[in-house]
């Protein structure tokens, strides 16, 4: 009798004890939960239900899908889907490849690394800033800084932003200009490569391009696909450039999506409009980034496999 009693109060106590981590636990993720919900669980929920009415500052109509259908019929959705989409498909791969074809100079042992790790991470640093855009505006225009020199060699130069064959190319190039947090990461991927393999592959014979390709690029490929993940979708998200550089010009060949939302939710104070455009964005990001997925598995290798 006495034994069940001590052993009925034991488990009360771990019961107590138990309740008590449960709360501490809560308290300590309560700050984390009450900022999910109120700063993105809620404003998903919202803009899907905006999505669905014709929205203004003022009023609200519930349409249902009216917004979606009227996406097929609007020219400024399709041409900013097309820009946009090229946009990924050649900065991407472009500053990837700058990223690890610098990362893989600074990963051998050369005098002054740390400093040229630094000084080319510093633009990842600077980022997406209005300066930044400013600044770009300023080297590219009509009298920039590269007509001056362009001038000097006796080419006469042109405004490549206003140009509609070269604004887009401009902007590519200062997404690829900014390549430091890539670069980084793959730097750590490639110290992470061991050294035996390359050792390995001299002895066979092999020379620095075949080391690149049947070491390198194999043993990389899992924080390719990481840097590759986080690329697109930022690229998909591209505004703060092509607002202060182009406005979306000219001739809407920089009109991004993210550039075509702001417009109908703020200027043209269409907001459900707008919603729905955000929706469809996420939509084509989910199946771009779930073909990435589904694709690495033959291109990606993992040294369990």
């Amino acid at each position: 009798m006495k034994a069940n009693i001590i052993n009925n109060r034991s488990m009360s106590i771990k019961n107590r004890n138990k309740r008590k981590e449960y709360m501490i636990a809560f308290l300590f993720l309560a700050p984390w939960l009450i900022g999910i919900i109120i700063f993105t669980l809620w404003p998903f929920i919202s803009s899907f239900i905006m999505s669905l009415q014709k929205t203004n500052l003022f009023s609200s109509t519930f349409i249902g899908l009216k917004n979606y259908k009227e996406l097929f019929s609007d020219r400024k959705f399709i041409k900013s889907l097309s820009v946009t989409l090229k946009f990924v498909f050649i900065s991407v791969p472009l500053k990837l490849s700058f990223a690890l074809f610098i990362a893989a100079i600074l990963n051998d042992k050369i005098k002054g690394t740390n400093f040229f790790r630094s000084a080319l991470y510093l633009p990842s640093l600077i980022g997406t800033s209005v300066a930044v855009a400013a600044m770009w505006t300023q080297l590219f225009g009509a009298r920039g800084l590269i007509n001056n020199v362009l001038e000097v060699f006796g080419v006469q130069g042109k405004s490549w932003i206003a140009n509609p064959s070269t604004a887009l190319y401009v902007l590519v190039l200062l997404v690829v200009w900014q390549f430091g947090s890539s670069m980084v990461i793959f730097l750590s991927g490639l110290k992470n490569i061991p050294s035996s393999l390359y050792e390995a592959c001299e002895i066979d014979g092999g020379n620095k391009v075949q080391r690149f390709f049947y070491i390198t690029l194999p043993m990389l490929s899992p924080v390719i696909l990481f840097n590759l993940i986080l690329q697109t979708i930022s690229s998909f998200q591209i505004f703060t450039q092509a607002f202060i550089i182009t406005r979306g010009g000219p001739i809407n060949e920089t009109l991004f999506m993210v550039l075509h939302i702001y417009n109908k939710a703020f200027l043209a104070s269409e907001m459900g409009y707008a919603s729905a455009l955000s929706w469809v964005l996420l939509l084509v990001i989910l199946v771009v980034t779930g073909l990435i997925f589904f694709t690495s598995k033959h291109w990606v290798y993992y040294e369990s496999e």
